[in-house]
C-alpha cells in the first residue's frame, strides 16, 4: 500500500511516469522500507495506463464489494414488517444480546496488561 501511496503523491507532484527511484526517495524521505519486488510489480501494472482511469475502475470494483453491516439491516428489518404482531419485541432483545456479547469479549485481556 505504501508503494501505490507513493507512486500517487509522484503523480499529484506532477510526475507522469514515476520510476523505481522516484519511488524510493519518497519512501525513504518518510523512513519507509522500498520494497523493489513490489515497486517493479506496481510499475508493471501502470505502465501506460492513465492514473485517473484506473482510480476509476478500482471505484467501480469497490462499489461491488459487500462492506459487512448485514445483521444491522436484518434487525432493522424485523421490526417494520412485524411491528403490528409485536416485531419490536425481539428487536430489543437482539440489541440486549449485542451489549453482552461485546461486554464478555471486552473481558478477556489475555492474560497480560498494556500497562504491567
Amino acid at each position: 500500500m505504501k508503494v501505490v501511496a507513493a507512486y500517487l503523491l509522484a503523480v499529484l507532484g506532477g510526475n507522469t511516469c514515476p520510476s523505481a527511484g522516484d519511488l524510493k526517495d519518497i519512501l525513504g524521505s518518510v523512513g519507509a522500507e522500498a520494497d523493489d519486488d513490489r515497486i517493479e510489480l506496481l510499475l508493471s501494472e501502470v505502465k501506460g495506463k492513465d492514473i485517473t482511469e484506473l482510480i476509476a475502475a478500482g471505484r467501480e470494483k469497490l462499489a461491488s464489494v459487500p462492506a459487512g453491516g448485514g445483521g444491522a439491516m436484518a434487525v432493522a428489518a424485523a421490526p417494520a414488517g412485524g411491528a403490528a404482531a409485536g416485531g419490536a419485541a425481539p428487536a430489543a432483545e437482539a440489541k440486549k444480546e449485542e451489549k453482552v456479547e461485546e461486554k464478555e469479549e471486552s473481558d478477556d485481556d489475555m492474560g497480560f496488561s498494556l500497562f504491567d
